[in-house]
């Protein structure tokens, strides 16, 4: 018996979308659930919910989210585990999922960028969230993770608040370090979930306001109501 399998027997590790003891080979969720992510393949759409999220706000390139989010359904289990469990791996694994699936949709992209933390919820946590996927996606995409947007005032949680509630909570939040770093380039903007999509617009719109650049998105997941 290997070390991993006695390990396993020991502690044995359990799948994120619906808690059943995993296989040796499988990783952070099992293959059924594998099999039932709800992907959106919003990719594949122009004009996508995604996109339509930020037409006549702040102009974005291309836009999409890899999982559909709904109350109690595996993609809510994952992004739990990813925000409060201490599991920052696993944004890594799904960024690289989106990766793979979507390295055409983005092959223009010059760099990529997560939605900051505010120092204090940073320090709380441990790590970005927003940033691990950015990782996995770089780690696929052979693009480098520039992280010079920061979330300078600590804003108070977005749930129950409706889109313009959301946005006037978040605005003016975030500031460029570097404009120059990012000048003329493609930045693929990257965060967990998209809800109501205002704290993404407040991100786009600092940068948009400091340099001349293209902006798409991609978000972990798709949510159509708050949570």
């Amino acid at each position: 018996m290997c070390l991993s399998s006695i390990f396993d027997l020991f502690f044995p590790r359990s799948c994120y979308g619906c808690g059943t003891s995993l296989y040796e080979k499988e990783k952070y969720i099992c293959t059924e659930c594998s099999f039932h992510l709800p992907k959106t393949n919003m990719h594949l759409v122009k004009g996508n919910k995604v996109e339509q999220t930020f037409f006549g706000r702040v102009p974005v390139e291309r836009a999409t989210s890899l999982l559909y989010f709904t109350k109690k359904g595996i993609t809510q289990q994952i992004l739990h585990h990813l925000k409060y469990k201490n599991c920052p791996d696993v944004g890594i694994f799904f960024g690289e999922i989106a990766g793979r699936e979507l390295s055409d949709y983005y092959a223009d992209i010059d760099l990529i960028m997560p939605v900051p933390l505010h120092s204090k919820k940073l320090k709380k946590r441990g790590y970005n969230q927003s940033k691990t996927i950015a990782c996995g996606l770089s780690n696929i995409l052979n693009k480098p993770v520039v992280e010079n947007l920061m979330k300078v005032v600590a804003t108070s949680t977005q749930t129950k608040k409706n889109r313009a509630e959301r946005y006037d909570n978040i605005a003016h939040s975030f500031a460029l370090i570097n404009p120059h770093e990012i000048e003329g380039k493609h930045v693929l903007f990257v965060d967990d979930v998209i809800t109501t999509g205002a704290t993404i617009e407040a991100c786009i719109s600092s940068i948009l306001e400091n340099c001349n650049c293209k902006i798409s998105v991609f978000t972990l997941a798709y949510a159509t109501t708050g949570f």
